[in-house]
C-alpha cells in the first residue's frame, strides 16, 4: 500500500515536471539536483510562488490562473517560513537565545532591586528549617 502510495506521488511529481519545462533545463544545468526539487515540490506544494520561473509560457484560462494566484497567497507565508529554516544557523541562533537570556536575567535582577522588599517572598514556617515537618 505504501509503495502505491509512493508510486503515485512519483507520478504527481512527473505530471508537475512536464507542466514546468524550465525546471528540467535547471536541473541539467546543475543548478538544483532532483531531490531538492522533488523534496521543496513536496513540502511547498505544487501550486507555490517558488515555481512560477519555470512554468510553461503557455496561456491558462483566467479562472485557473485566479484559483492558482489565490493559493499562491496562502502558500507564500509557508514558503517564506521554509526559506528561513533553511537559512538559519544553528549555532548563531544558540548564540542569540543565551544573549536573550541573559538580557532578561538583568532586567529581572534590575527590575527586583528597584522594587525593593515588595517583591521577596516572605519565608514560610522557622527560619532554620526551609521545611516544616511535623511529629506524630
Amino acid at each position: 500500500m505504501a509503495n502505491q502510495q509512493s508510486r503515485q506521488s512519483i507520478d504527481d511529481f512527473k505530471q508537475f515536471v512536464k507542466k514546468h519545462p524550465k525546471l528540467i533545463q535547471n536541473v541539467r544545468k546543475e543548478q538544483r539536483s532532483w531531490q531538492e526539487v522533488y523534496e521543496n515540490w513536496v513540502l511547498l506544494g505544487e501550486d507555490d510562488s517558488m515555481w512560477e520561473p519555470f512554468k510553461d509560457e503557455t496561456v491558462q484560462p483566467s479562472s485557473e490562473a485566479e484559483t492558482k494566484k489565490e493559493s499562491a497567497e496562502k502558500n507564500d507565508f509557508v514558503s517564506k517560513m521554509v526559506t528561513a529554516v533553511k537559512k538559519m544557523d544553528i549555532n548563531q541562533m544558540n548564540e542569540q537565545i543565551n544573549k536573550m537570556s541573559q538580557s532578561i536575567s538583568s532586567l529581572q535582577s534590575l527590575l527586583s532591586q528597584f522594587s525593593g522588599s515588595s517583591t521577596k517572598q516572605p519565608r514560610q514556617g522557622s527560619g532554620q528549617h526551609p521545611f516544616s515537618f511535623r511529629k506524630d
